[in-house]
């Protein structure tokens, strides 16, 4: 089983920054993607921002510009720092990680056996930021 633990949410002035952490843990093999999903008052959950594990990043449009995410790889964990925060920021933000494990019991004996994927979610942290 994966966990992941997130940390870093709170309260937050406009204007202001803050920083997200999210530690995978359990039975991983590899983390190809992992990044941060928000769900704002009365709307759908979103893409904020996600790295895979080669670099590459994705971001919401309403983000982009003022928050970076960042990956510690043998850490297995990501970050999120968000600056230049706005009231509309205001969100419960969910850490989510795309996790490998072992080997599938139908590729096993494979030339190149693959690795089942799962996605995992965090709890979530409240981010709250005010005029």
């Amino acid at each position: 089983q994966v966990q992941l633990a997130e940390s870093g949410g709170g309260l937050a002035q406009f204007g202001g920054s803050l920083r997200l952490s999210c530690t995978a843990s359990g039975s991983i093999s590899g983390i190809p993607n992992m990044g941060w999903y928000r769900r704002r008052p009365g709307k759908e959950r979103e893409l904020v921002a996600t790295m895979n594990d080669g670099g590459g990043t994705e971001y919401g449009n309403s983000v982009r510009g003022r928050f970076t995410v960042s990956r510690d790889n043998p850490k297995k964990t990501v970050y999120l720092q968000m600056n230049n925060l706005k009231p509309e920021d205001t969100a419960v933000y969910y850490c989510f990680a795309r996790v490998q494990g072992g080997f599938t019991a139908e590729t096993i004996m494979r030339d190149k056996p693959q690795r089942s994927e799962s996605n995992y979610w965090g709890r979530g942290t409240q981010v709250t930021v005010y005029p």
